[in-house]
């Protein structure tokens, strides 16, 4: 639709080889003043101008920004595109799918139900290592991927020949951030006619990557993103922008992980959730684009909505390295320059907070144990590592010599359906590490391990069994994988060798990365340490480390050791790696090798050898730690232009594996009654073309009565499925076997394993039960009152019971109702299980957003009150009325609520509702967001 152009901006410009229409920002007073990030905001609003969700009010109100005020003023942001992952965007393809079918239901053309925004899903959550450090570790990991992930794989197939503007990067390719930057980023995109910066949402977090490339865009929960791809605007609060500004350089012997994880101690410490940070100054022009992407990468970590780097000269060689064609390298250049969003360092824009950085200050770091944002110097991990684990251990001081023998093989464990385990060839030799030396009160337990093939050797606590160069954040970066890779042959020429008991893997983020490895001849070196090919996906960083060896695993378990992963990921949160390790420390692709040489964190690199050279002579890190010149001259012959052509020549046609996959064909799917992977959701059933008028509610019970602090992590399903609970009792009913329950996250599409498991993490505690418990009960539990004395029952059973008895749900909670990540099965299961209403003090502003989309009214107590104070323990019924008056196209500033008790003594109060655009309104109306486009595509 075209802008209302209230400010007259609708203007030309000639370059790339075309005439394109483009969005003045100079026709709007003020946006010379603006940071980059609220500039391509500004014209994004004067692009979708509309009068109802897009005003001329709201266009000044972001021109005349106040960087000092609260952010008060809510605007609609229309993303140019959409990117997504495998885990969170089958459930938006699969909700594409359930549309088709209630269209053609409905008597319209299911071709017309289509991604209005183009969308791209990269596959690389699912890869697992299961097998690692022998040469067909990427073939035997893909092959169980399939064997995993077939009935997923076949429906995402078949979108992408069945939808337009939908395309699938296959299995095996790279990790979606990566495959973005190097291939999928337009920095300024052409679409019917008009030239307009590129801005994405996407379904992962780390989605801020792009950021380094100029290109805004942050992560979002599943319904944000179905609501982009159909066209629809994201809701957001103009936000705070913080500055950072960079000056100097890297010195030697840093990297740009060490970079990172400084940006995100010192931005952690500052307080930036919820704001913008945008980099200036005169040392961004020196920052290579990698490291800006590695920098965006982390913004999660460190609580921002994006983190973004303005385009530039680097923005332009990286482009036109990564194969980008030379009318799109005029075009953004001639684009960013017109609309003053061309980096100019002696310009500096106002900002809300400023923060700076020498770069020349940045020294080798490392994160853990525990939390990305806890950086601690190289120089003091040792003595950090000996105080953090007092708190993952009693065990008594001890003096112990962790010393073994290595009588390593080259045998492996055979293949079979189970996980395999392989180990590096490594000749046998002596293994002598001193790691308990001069303990200074360090906890000891050592445990003899006998491996078949890898030898005798003694664990104690702090050995590092895990040494991953995986994730995003880092294998973007040719500076530190290169890196790696010459330490790792440097190790080698000395005659060094990774410990028996770490396990070892290379997750490259594209095979960008395996080509200049090859083209550079550093490959045999690192396969020499374990490093071989595991796959290209986000692997260790995302819990797919895959198990320990058998025995290893059971010794750590027997004897309770507290053991450690090291790796070059984004986040190391508590049992996120692998259920046998506690304490997961974040490092460089160089340190990642270096722990796994050293094979403990109790380790003084400075002071302590890491082995013996063949020549006899001791060993150190410095030793065979690469020097930027040798890093940067491996980059300059091992990387060009045509690695990045010939890597994505044909990107989305993936390897026979897929091009093999049997795939249903035609405009609607053919959904299998037996899937457990992929099922029809229920949203369209029974729907009309017109909306159904919308009623108060009666008679509603409340399913959960929680606290403060609530995230959708408590209430979205997440990790894996349980044994004994309501999902994994859904599995084994459809002849699932336990060992192949797979997680809640693979299983998306399929809505009723997702329901089953929504509010049921262990971690959350329904005070409903307290009445009836001491103390109360955690996890998935309620009261069910359709029985009598309403006794315990999991909250999926107690929703069954409810809907059967046509009673309606409601939820009672607290302060930031839906805090953390933006979740869709947060919203989708509420939905689903029955709730009509959440009730609360306050509400996360994306979860509020996404109740509105599937359906359930957000309401908030009165000012002041609380379940608590209005004497409220969830024993009640609700009657909620006032609901009727969006019928007359108005949002009633409150609704009336009456809960009844059982004595029939009611409390009453007038609760806000929290529906705050028109938009917002519409869907509502239409029972969720997806029903109120469905019904656009219909009429029109």
């Amino acid at each position: 639709m075209a802008s209302t152009d209230s400010f007259g901006a609708r203007g030309t410009l000639q370059a790339g080889g075309a005439e394109h229409e483009i969005y003045r920002l100079s026709a709007v007073e003020g946006s010379e003043k603006l940071p980059f990030s609220l500039k391509v905001l500004l014209e994004n609003l004067l692009r979708t101008e509309d009068g109802a969700n897009v005003t001329a009010d709201h266009i000044r109100a972001l021109a005349g920004w106040d960087p000092s005020a609260e952010p008060d003023t809510e605007i609609q942001f229309t993303p140019a595109r959409v990117i997504m992952q495998d885990f969170t965007g089958v459930p938006c393809v699969v909700d594409l799918a359930t549309m088709r079918e209630a269209v053609t239901e409905l008597g319209g053309d299911p071709a017309r139900v289509n991604p209005l925004a183009p969308a791209e899903l990269v596959i690389d959550h699912s890869v697992i290592i299961d097998v690692f450090g022998t040469p067909d570790a990427f073939e035997r990991n893909v092959d169980f991927e399939y064997g995993r992930n077939k009935e997923r794989y076949q429906f995402l197939r078949w979108g992408q020949g069945a939808f337009d503007e939908f395309k699938v990067v296959p299995p095996g390719t790279g990790i979606v951030h990566q495959v973005n930057i190097e291939h999928l980023a337009r920095v300024v995109m052409t679409r019917n006619g008009q030239a307009y910066p590129d801005t994405l949402v996407g379904t992962d977090s780390h989605t801020t990557m792009v950021n380094g490339l100029g290109v805004l865009g942050w992560g979002v929960g599943g319904i944000e993103a179905e609501a982009a791809m159909l066209g629809q605007p994201v809701s957001m609060l103009i936000p705070k922008v913080v500055g950072f500004k960079l000056t100097g350089e890297i010195p030697p012997g840093a990297t740009a992980t060490d970079v990172v994880l400084t940006i995100t101690e010192m931005l952690r410490r500052q307080g930036v959730v919820g704001k913008f940070v945008e980099f200036y100054g005169e040392g961004v022009g020196a920052v290579p684009l990698a490291n800006r992407a590695t920098i965006g990468n982390m913004s999660p970590e460190f609580g921002s909505t994006a983190a973004i780097f303005p385009i530039d000269d680097e923005t332009i060689r990286y482009m036109k390295l990564t194969g980008r064609p030379a009318e799109q390298l005029e075009l953004t250049e001639a684009y960013a320059r017109e609309q003053g969003l061309w980096h100019d360092p002696s310009r500096e824009p106002v900002f809300s907070e400023t923060l700076e950085l020498d770069l020349s200050t940045v020294v080798p770091s490392i994160a853990g144990p525990k939390r990305p944002q806890d950086r601690i110097e190289l120089t003091d991990a040792k003595s950090a590592f000996r105080k953090s684990i007092h708190d993952y251990t009693d065990d008594a001081t001890g003096e112990a010599s962790l010393t073994g023998v290595d009588e390593s093989s080259d045998e492996s464990f055979p293949a079979s359906d189970a996980p395999a385990l392989s180990f590096a060839d490594d000749e046998a030799a002596p293994v002598v590490i001193s790691a308990a030396d001069g303990c200074d009160g360090r906890p000891t337990k050592p445990t003899t391990v006998r491996s078949e093939t890898r030898g005798e050797f003694v664990l104690d606590h702090g050995a590092v069994v895990i040494a991953s160069i995986t994730s995003c954040t880092n294998t973007s970066n040719p500076s530190v994988m290169l890196g790696a890779a010459l330490l790792a042959k440097n190790a080698v020429d000395r005659g060094l060798a990774v410990k028996p008991w770490v396990k070892t893997s290379m997750a490259p983020g594209s095979k960008v990365v395996t080509d200049y490895y090859e083209r550079a001849g550093l490959w045999p070196y690192l396969e020499k340490l374990g490093y071989h090919l595991v796959g290209y996906g986000c692997t260790t960083c995302i819990g797919n480390s895959g198990p320990l060896s058998d025995e290893i695993s059971a010794a750590v378990n027997e004897a309770d050791l507290t053991v450690v992963s090291v790796l070059s990921g984004n986040r190391n949160f508590e049992g996120r790696i692998n259920p046998d390790v506690k304490m997961n420390y974040l490092a460089s692709p160089p340190l990642v090798i270096a722990y796994a040489l050293a094979g403990t964190m109790d380790f003084d690199f400075d002071n302590q050898p890491l082995g013996t050279a063949t020549d006899g002579t001791e060993v150190y890190l410095r030793d065979i730690w690469p020097s930027a010149k040798d890093v940067q001259d491996t980059i300059d012959s091992a990387i060009d232009q045509e690695m990045f052509g010939s890597s994505y020549a044909d990107v989305f046609a993936g390897d026979e594996r897929w091009r093999s996959l049997p795939t249903p064909e035609g405009k609607t799917f053919e959904w299998d009654p037996q899937s457990t992977y992929v099922r029809k959701p229920p949203y369209f059933d029974g729907m009309s073309p017109d909306p159904s008028p919308v009623t108060d509610i009666s008679g509603a019970r409340v399913l959960a009565l929680l606290g403060d602090s609530v995230t959708t992590d408590h209430i979205s399903p997440a990790g894996a499925i349980k044994p004994g609970t309501p999902a994994a009792e859904y599995l084994i009913e459809n002849g699932v076997e336990k060992k192949d329950f797979n997680s809640f996250g693979s299983r998306r599409g399929n809505h009723e394993v997702m329901i089953r498991g929504t509010f049921a993490n262990i971690r959350l505690r329904n005070q409903l039960l307290d009445a009836i418990v001491d103390g109360g009960v955690s996890g998935g539990y309620t009261r069910d009152f359709t029985q009598d004395g309403g006794p315990q029952a999991f909250i999926y059973d107690a929703a069954q019971n409810y809907s059967a008895a046509g009673t309606p749900l409601v939820v009672l909670g607290g302060k930031e109702y839906g805090s953390g990540s933006s979740r869709d099965w947060a919203a989708k299961g509420t939905a689903l299980l029955g709730v009509r209403a959440v009730i609360v003090e306050s509400f996360e502003r994306i979860h509020r957003s996404n109740l509105i989309g599937m359906g359930v009214i957000p309401l908030q107590f009165p000012a002041g009150e609380s379940a608590s104070s209005l004497h409220l323990d969830g024993t009640e019924t609700f009657d909620i009325a006032g609901i009727t008056a969006l019928n007359d196209g108005s949002t009633p500033r409150t609704v009336a609520v009456t809960a009844t008790k059982t004595d029939g003594s009611t409390v009453e109060f007038d609760a806000v509702v929290r529906i705050d655009t028109p938009g917002e309104a519409d869907y509502y109306r239409n029972g969720g967001i997806l029903q109120y486009v469905l019904r656009g595509m219909l009429r029109s």
